[in-house]
């Protein structure tokens, strides 16, 4: 028989990160079934601030919670494509529009399917 094992003291801190990182990390650790499920994603993410250093991990963590991206892979890339130093959109603005369907000889229209 296993004996039961606290894994509270193994649970991945960020007290030593900044605002956003502990709140990714809680939030992580919060959506699994079981905590445990979070624990290696979490230190996965922890490990990436020594690669890119703590601050571009904050602007990362706070551009993940920004849209919902709670994973290591979100993190990653946010990080990889150096979307960790551009600036967040606001709230209230919206995207860009799409632009319209341009109109040339190879276009049928809708006319032409009747």
């Amino acid at each position: 028989m296993i004996p039961p094992v606290d894994l509270n003291h193994r649970a991945p801190t960020a007290t030593c990160q900044n605002f956003c990182v502990s709140p990714l990390v809680e939030r992580i650790l919060a959506t699994r079934p079981h905590p445990q499920q979070g624990y290696r994603s979490c230190l996965g993410i922890l490990r990436l601030g020594k690669a890119y250093g703590a601050d571009r991990l904050e602007a990362a963590c706070q551009r993940a919670l920004a849209i919902g991206g709670l994973s290591y892979k979100s993190i990653e890339s946010i990080l990889k494509h150096g979307l960790d130093q551009q600036r967040l959109p606001d709230a209230g603005t919206s995207p860009p529009p799409i632009p319209s369907t341009a109109t040339h000889a190879n276009v049928r229209g809708a006319r032409y399917y009747q």
